[in-house]
């Protein structure tokens, strides 16, 4: 295919390099990524055989100029292929996975180049460089010697058809999850089975079984998480079982979409290459360069957290037992949880669905409180097209009206779209390549029929809240080098930013901005405001264990030697042990993933990373704590939380910029207190 004729290989013409996904085909990609592995190698190779000594200059800031291309086409590939994945679109990412592995291979395991960054590295004391060039020249050596570049030639031959196959069977592993979430999606024959849903939950359902042709039917489609929305208010029982039954079977039927088989060769294959690298496992591994260190770090932060969360679902249990008048099984536990809020709290948050309405929770909620504490403006550009119909494109301005970024909001939930809620980018800021921000923000909120508002959960607007905290990592990050930009930062820091964003929910100022009823206008009451604060700690037991049960599972996979990865064979039977191990096997609560749809570790990039959020949580939390003693949502504090966490990017060692912003290390106590935890 003609360069020319490729619109991958040509300068976009809409503004600030907004990929024009019209004219793109899935047919262009493979030449367009052949082009740029091409392009980024020659770059590599005028690297390593310049003949003059290694500098700086001449080699980490000639690494960090190459591959330009290949980040656009990425970038611009993988947006879609998680966020509307056509089978044409599948059929590219399924021939591309081992083509990247391959040529990252062939970059960090070079030892041309990595002799040149590690003769630079023993001698970074005296080279005279600016912070940020110092960190990253620190980062590349690690990068390199932990990617296996010091291994000798055989080793390497292994450890490129470990990364090659393991390439294959993550995407494998995706590919398989979302067919089998689509198969799997509910089917109802009356709208009586769906009693207690509300009428925009309904009008999905019709839409998303008329989508399917099931005229006159209702589809239920399956969120990512083992616990659906729905449960919380269907008052058929067996409808509830039904959808759970559904959701907990994903992956784990024989068939063409079974993903048992792959996820245990995924374990092995990670663990050997683990061992090769000189780790005992994959977990020690990948810790090993995050900001926990190792796994047992995250062990004693895990079992610490567990055994008072498990004594907290116990007592939560016995308070159900008394609405349901039965044993809780895991259908019921959200059903009989909302009746006991109503009952002892006076919440019913299912009813709190009118006063949510998105496009007023988008502007004058999450991008409200943006305003308020960092200045930046919003204006939403439909004559900007993006990838996908229903995806939305905002301009992005700085308090004194410049161009900062780019924000695209993809809301609802499609069959060809991935389950679950992400931010990623399209574009990245740097000031060596004089780019901007373009992030993304994908949710899988169920359609109504048009004309009907959108009216969202109570954990709907927090994760429009959260995602938005990625986004606004990924917009301010204001750095000199590629590799340091946007949310680049050690996995388990990278949910700080956007937890802390969550705080914003229940702020009286932005709540009362954005929670007025859909009809009336009238602002949520302020007693339910009080009673919404006031039950912070309800059902914290539940939540916190099924999250830990998830987390748990991850590292007890990841924690395997090679041997013991080669033995086990039956997966339910290493979940249960491992979840007797913590204390966390009650079956009323069950994890927030099983294995065989945990794409955050076996598709995504939280392998052995899963404990991120709660060990991410604990900055969160002193930092809210930090935020009510300084006055709140005040531009003065937006402005220091920007430039001294915000808009460093990767580009300073994180726990290093967190002391600068709030004088000292984290304290734990605040988590435990929100968490109930504190006893």
């Amino acid at each position: 295919m003609p360069a020319s004729s490729n619109p991958l290989l040509t300068a976009s013409a809409l503004p600030w390099g907004l990929p024009d996904y019209r004219e793109i085909e899935p047919d262009h990609y493979l030449p367009a990524f052949e082009k740029a592995f091409a392009q980024q190698r020659a770059e590599i190779d005028a690297i390593t055989a310049d003949p003059e000594p290694p500098t700086f200059d001449n080699t980490v800031a000639a690494w960090e100029n190459s591959g330009r291309l290949l980040g656009d086409v990425a970038r611009t590939f993988f947006t879609i292929s998680s966020a509307d994945a056509t089978p044409a679109v599948q059929a590219v990412d399924e021939r591309l996975a081992p083509m990247m592995s391959a040529h990252s291979d062939a970059i960090l395991l070079d030892q041309r180049l990595y002799s040149r960054i590690e003769s630079l590295h023993a001698a970074r004391e005296e080279l005279g460089l600016t912070a940020e060039q110092r960190y990253l020249l620190e980062r590349r050596f690690v990068q390199m010697t932990h990617a296996g570049a010091g291994l000798d030639a055989d080793a390497k031959r292994r450890l490129t058809e470990l990364n090659s196959r393991l390439s294959v069977l993550t995407t494998t592993f995706e590919k398989n999850l979302l067919a089998d979430t689509n198969d799997l999606a509910v089917v109802f024959a009356s709208r009586e089975e769906l009693d207690g849903l509300s009428e925009g939950e309904i009008s999905a359902a019709a839409r998303a079984a008329a989508d399917r042709g099931l005229n006159g039917a209702y589809v239920v489609t399956l969120t990512l998480f083992t616990g659906h929305p729905s449960l919380a208010s269907l008052t058929d029982p067996q409808s509830r079982r039904r959808i759970l039954e559904a959701s907990r079977a994903r992956g784990s039927r024989p068939g063409p979409h079974d993903n048992r088989p792959v996820l245990l060769e995924i374990v092995r294959l990670r663990a050997e290459r683990a061992e090769l690298l000189g780790f005992p496992s994959h977990a020690a591994y990948v810790t090993s360069d995050q900001t926990a260190g190792n796994p047992e770090a995250v062990t004693s932060l895990l079992r610490r957290l567990a055994a008072p969360a498990a004594h907290n679902a116990q007592q939560e249990k016995q308070a159900l037992r008394a609405v349901l008048g039965d044993e809780v099984g895991p259908a019921d536990w959200a059903f009989a949880t909302e009746r006991v809020r109503a009952t002892t709290l006076e919440i019913d948050t299912t009813a709190l669905r009118p006063w949510f309405e998105a496009e007023r929770v988008l502007r004058d909620g999450v991008f409200f409180a943006a305003t308020q504490l960092y200045g930046v403006t919003f204006r939403e550009r439909g004559d900007l097209p993006a990838y996908h119909e229903d995806a939305r494109v905002f301009e992005v301005s700085n308090a004194d009206g410049s161009h900062l970024g780019l924000f695209i909001l993809d809301l609802y939930t499609r069959d060809t779209k991935r389950g679950g809620a992400w931010m990623n980018s399209i574009a990245s800021q740097s000031e060596l390549r004089g780019t901007t921000p373009i992030v993304v923000n994908n949710l899988n909120v169920p359609q109504p029929a048009p004309g009907t508002p959108t009216l969202l959960t109570l954990d709907e607007v927090t994760t429009l809240f959260h995602e938005f905290g990625h986004a606004l990592h990924g917009l301010f990050a204001t750095v000199t080098y590629p590799t340091f930009a946007g949310t680049n930062v050690f996995r388990d820091f990278v949910e700080f930013p956007s937890q802390v964003n969550e705080m914003w929910i229940y702020r009286p100022e932005v709540l009362a901005n954005y929670a007025r009823h859909v009809e009336t206008g009238e602002p949520i009451g302020s007693d339910v405001v009080d009673r919404l604060e006031a039950s912070g700690t309800f059902n914290q037991g539940f939540a916190t264990s099924e999250y830990l049960a998830a987390a748990w599972l991850d590292l007890a996979w990841h924690s395997l030697s090679a041997d013991e990865a080669s033995a086990v064979t039956d997966v339910a039977a290493f979940e249960a042990a491992a979840l007797a191990d913590i204390g966390l096997d009650d079956p009323a609560v069950p994890p927030r993933y099983s294995s065989a749809y945990f794409a955050h570790i076996f598709s995504g990039g939280y392998s052995a990373g899963y404990y991120s959020y709660i060990w991410s949580e604990v900055l969160d939390a002193d930092t809210v704590e930090w935020f009510a003693e300084n006055g709140g949502l005040t531009r003065t504090n937006g402005d220091r939380f920007r430039q001294r966490l915000l808009g460093v990017g990767g580009s300073k060692d994180p726990l290093e910029a967190y002391r600068d912003f709030r004088g000292r290390d984290a304290r734990i106590e605040p988590l435990l207190v929100r968490r109930g935890l504190s006893v």
